[in-house]
């Protein structure tokens, strides 16, 4: 047992919920920005300006979201260069084969070639050959046996929560808002879950309130001690600046979540707002406005689909008022009472120079 213990070490392979739910998982969302996300918008900008060369690029990047995941999964797991370029193979292979649940099936199966790769990387004299091999053969076969199951069992749990969404969009609006909005915060992505579900249409605009709610909340909420500078990096850049002061007090996190809880219902109800352009973009929020990019998207996709005859100020209206108007309102205010309270003090939402 020492032994095999003294080999993980030297192999950094670290069986951990934070190596593979926080790092790995992280690493995929980026990795999915840097292809299908991009592509997505470029393509989005190609036919919006009748530009083909842009859908021609978009198209090449979109096509590389499996490989890109993959890669960038290696990379949080420290892999070494032949494991790493091994894993371009893998991703291909689990994401073609997952189908709709295609990222859940590359973060599991990426994991496991990557450590397999690991183990046996700079163990013989030819390492050239070993190590891509075993990664890609590994990967590349669990992909068949496992993948096409994995992508249909995360599929079948979005369209629950979708289906469950279209049925009950008040309780749902809540719970979606709530819960992805959270995961935005904590250091797991948000985005990364709602691309393994595929969680589109009404709970994807669910979503996207519940992420905006914490950024564009938090942002606006710590404005008096992080200025301008905390406005921008947690409006555009992520409330998961928050999260060393949120350990510190909790309770700064309630005008967050009771601002999700009333959004999310909004957006569900009253607005209809739905995402249909890609998943991942659902639990972006206001990051780089890839989440009200996503919903623009979305729009043009269901026009040119013939299910949505127009955008509507209407439209435009919801978009604004819960991704920007209503968070920067309602979390002050609920910041406010709580500081009326106790519960919240000033300097408790300081962010760290």
């Amino acid at each position: 047992m020492e032994k095999l213990k003294s080999f993980m070490k030297r192999k950094d392979i670290e069986i951990s919920a934070k190596r593979y739910g926080i790092d790995a998982l992280g690493a995929m969302a980026q990795g999915l920005f840097c292809s299908l996300l991009i592509g997505t918008i470029i393509n989005t900008l190609g036919t919006q300006l009748n530009i083909p060369y842009l859908n021609t690029v978009g198209g090449y990047a979109t096509a590389m979201s499996g490989p890109a995941m993959a890669v960038a999964i290696g990379y949080a797991l420290h892999c070494p260069p032949l494991v790493l370029f091994s894993l371009i193979a893998v991703g291909n292979a689990a994401n073609g084969l997952g189908g709709a649940g295609g990222p859940l099936a590359v973060l599991i199966i990426a994991i496991i070639a990557a450590e397999f790769g690991k183990a046996v990387s700079k163990e013989t004299k030819i390492d050239i050959l070993i190590t891509p091999l075993v990664t890609i053969f590994v990967g590349v076969s669990l992909s068949a046996l496992w993948a096409p199951a994995i992508g249909q069992a995360a599929s079948a749990v979005g369209q629950i929560i979708m289906w469950a969404t279209e049925q009950q969009p008040f309780i749902m609006g809540v719970l979606v808002s709530v819960i992805v909005g959270i995961a935005l915060t904590l250091p797991i992505s948000s985005a990364a879950i709602c691309a393994a579900l595929s969680l589109t249409g009404l709970a994807g605009g669910a979503a996207v309130a519940g992420c905006c709610a914490q950024m564009i909340g938090f942002a606006v909420m710590s404005y008096p001690e992080n200025k301008v500078g905390g406005l921008i990096s947690q409006g555009l850049g992520t409330s998961m600046l928050q999260m060393g002061n949120i350990i510190k007090n909790p309770r700064i996190w309630i005008p967050a979540i009771l601002t999700s809880a009333i959004t999310g219902p909004i957006a569900t109800c009253i607005f209809k707002l739905e995402m249909n352009g890609a998943a991942v973009s659902s639990g972006m929020g206001t990051c780089g406005l890839v989440g009200q990019i996503g919903v623009y998207t979305g729009w043009i996709n269901d026009i040119a689909a013939g299910t949505k005859a127009a955008i509507t100020a209407f439209d435009w209206t919801g978009l604004i008022l819960i991704c920007f108007v209503l968070p920067a309102i309602l979390c002050p205010l609920f910041t406010m009472a709580l500081k009326k309270i106790g519960w919240i003090k000033d300097g408790d939402l300081k962010l760290a120079d």
